[in-house]
């Protein structure tokens, strides 16, 4: 049985300096469909005492359907060019964790408002562990084939080299959610520069 994994308290001193290191900016979470960017985005942003927004979702409310509805009806290109759309507002709504679609990372101009207006986190996972998340979901539109593996195997190839220019990566595996949560922490106090910080508070002691 796995130990419990104790996150920082949301009030704690270590999260207060944290979310002052991150400011204004969004903690944007990018990745393969089922690398856990809703699931790890709540938690970690409840220890952060952010909101949680996942564009999926607020891509669906401004389309007033769902996700496979308006690839069905309109096509990718048509729900990619929403999808810019929407993610660039949130960005302008920080400091949020967003968690980002699949293919959100792969344009250009989201991953240049990323850059300007969050840190973008991918939370990277080997394909039989996200083979085994989206087999127990069947909205994921792009896997709607014959032959599903070769699918994500193809959107692996494409997609992670684009993804690996995050400023943060952080592994997805079969652990508690938590460990990952508590990595992620971890990246952003190094990303931020606060370990230092951390060192000069020890010294003085």
């Amino acid at each position: 049985m796995t130990a419990a994994i104790a996150l920082p308290d949301a009030s704690s001193e270590r999260i207060r300096r944290l979310r002052t290191a991150i400011g204004g900016q969004s903690i944007v979470l990018v990745g393969i469909m089922g690398c856990g960017k809703s699931s790890v985005g709540r938690r970690l942003a409840a220890t952060l005492a952010l909101s949680f927004v996942d564009a999926d979702t607020e891509i669906e409310t401004a389309a007033n359907m769902t996700i496979p509805e308006i690839f069905a009806i309109h096509g990718e290109p048509y729900f990619r060019a929403g999808e810019q759309r929407v993610i660039a507002r949130l960005l302008k709504e920080g400091p949020q964790v967003l968690a980002t679609g699949g293919g959100a990372y792969m344009n250009a101009d989201t991953r240049e408002e990323i850059r300007a207006g969050g840190i973008a986190i991918w939370l990277k996972a080997e394909f039989d562990v996200v083979m085994a998340r989206v087999r127990k979901r069947s909205n994921r539109p792009l896997l709607q084939q014959s032959n599903p593996e070769e699918v994500m195997r193809r959107l692996i190839a494409e997609r992670y080299p684009v993804y690996a220019m995050a400023d943060i990566t952080v592994q997805s595996r079969d652990v508690p959610h938590e460990l990952v949560v508590l990595e992620i922490i971890e990246a952003l106090e190094t990303h931020l520069g606060l370990e230092s910080l951390k060192e000069e508070v020890d010294l003085s002691k």
